[in-house]
Order: C-alpha cells, then sequence, then structure tokens
C-alpha cells in the first residue's frame, strides 16, 4: 500500500483512570490540578496518556518515558502545541503527532516525515449550524451546504469543519489562521485542499482522509508533505486500560 503512513489512536473520555496520572509530568500536573471542569481534567488527562501510550510504541520505550514539551511561540510558555522532545540528530526527530477531543472522544494521530493533524467533532444535536457556517466557511463551500437538504447540513457542516481544523493543525497555526481563508471540498466529494489563503506562500502539499468515530462523529487527518495518507487506526480502549502506571 501507498500513501503516507498515520496511525490514529482513539480512546473514550470513560476510559480514564487514575494510574494514568503517573504519565503526566509536572508541567502537565499542575494544568491539571489547575483545571476545574471534571470533563475537561479526563480529557486533558487522557490526551496526554494517549499521546505517551501511543508514541512510546513508535520509539520502542516505556509511555512514562517518552519526553514531550510544550512552547508558545508567542510568549514562550509551556502551553503550546505539544511536540515530542527529542534533539535534532535523534532518529525520531521527524515524528510529529497531533491530538483531538470533542466531547467523549479523544484521539492521537502520529507520522514520520510529515506534519500531521487530526481534529474530530462531537455529533451534538444543539449546534446552531447556520451561525457557525457563516463564520467558518468560504462563499462556495457555504453554496454547497446550502445546495444540501436541511437535514443533511449539521453532518455536511461537521465534514467540513473537520477537514478545515486538522489542516490547520497540521500546519501549526491552529486558528490564528481563519478557517475562512481555506477552502476544502465538499462534504460528499474525496476529501481535498481546494483554496490555500493568499497570506500563505509557497502552498504547501496536502493530503486528507476521513473518519467517523463509534458510528457518529466525524473526523479528519490532514498530512503536510504528502500526497495521499494510508490510515492505520487503533481503538487504545485496551491499552489506556491495561496502563497502571507502574503498580
Amino acid at each position: 500500500m501507498t500513501g503516507q503512513a498515520v496511525q490514529v489512536w482513539w480512546a473514550r473520555r470513560d476510559d480514564g483512570h487514575p494510574g494514568l496520572l503517573a504519565l503526566l509530568d509536572p508541567v502537565e500536573r499542575a494544568r491539571y490540578e489547575a483545571t476545574v471542569a471534571p470533563a475537561d481534567k479526563e480529557r486533558f488527562l487522557l490526551g496526554c496518556a494517549l499521546s505517551r501510550l501511543a508514541l512510546g510504541e513508535l520509539l520502542g520505550v516505556s509511555p512514562a518515558d517518552v519526553p514531550l514539551r510544550r512552547v508558545c511561540p508567542r510568549c514562550g510558555g509551556p502551553h503550546g502545541k505539544v511536540a515530542l522532545a527529542v534533539p535534532p540528530e535523534s532518529a525520531y526527530a521527524d515524528v510529529d503527532f497531533s491530538v483531538t477531543h470533542s466531547g467523549d472522544v479523544i484521539g492521537v494521530a502520529v507520522c514520520r516525515g510529515a506534519s500531521v493533524g487530526l481534529d474530530v467533532e462531537e455529533y451534538a444535536a444543539g449546534l446552531d449550524v447556520d451561525t457557525a457556517a457563516t463564520g467558518a466557511l468560504t462563499p462556495t463551500e457555504l453554496t454547497a451546504l446550502y445546495a444540501r437538504p436541511p437535514a443533511e447540513r449539521h453532518s455536511a457542516f461537521l465534514r467540513t469543519w473537520t477537514r478545515k481544523e486538522a489542516v490547520l493543525k497540521a500546519l501549526g497555526v491552529g486558528l490564528r489562521l481563519p478557517l475562512r481563508e481555506l477552502e476544502v471540498s465538499a462534504p460528499q466529494a474525496p476529501p481535498a485542499v481546494l483554496a490555500w489563503p493568499d497570506r500563505l506562500a509557497p502552498r504547501p502539499e496536502a493530503a486528507l482522509a476521513d473518519m467517523v468515530v463509534d458510528g457518529v462523529h466525524p473526523a479528519s487527518v490532514a498530512v503536510v508533505g504528502a500526497r495521499t495518507v494510508r490510515i492505520d487506526r487503533r481503538d487504545a480502549s485496551a491499552a489506556v486500560a491495561a496502563y497502571t502506571g507502574g503498580a
């Protein structure tokens, strides 16, 4: 099989357990303790744990020994995009990964030799599609959305959103680059970037792939620096349950 290989690991919020706390470094533990909402604490813990479980398998080390770092590109604080903390000469310096969560779903995508972005969106019945679409979609995307029957617009918008978010995450810019300046293919078409923001030069090469988690939640993977992508999908619930923190 051809294409950029990407492992995508999925877990659920109720997979979490106290043994995972052993995987947090001091910075992460402080952030975990400072988080007030229980659901947010659980998602953060699982995101950290799942990252180390996935990367530990790739590096051939214990999850607890996987070095991660967060450095904000604007202020230098420890709250930027998480990355693998290895020296440039390391055999694993080309490893990139992306963490996402929405509702009860947490995911991590890992690849080598390219930049990866992963996004999942909970299929929430209360979403105001009209308001969200106006702020996130290009005119062409809006036209395609409203050409669909009203009953299909919720899922169509979420599919478009996950594709765009995954691309921005792979670029490492998050929402600092407005979603309305990036155009992707219509939900029913094969995933692809159709138009890049004018400020982004040169235009990167990017590959996209779509997924559905638990039969209802749309998710997308973007790889910048590849023409096609090949997904190795993993259900991480068993691996998370098996980790006991050395007990």
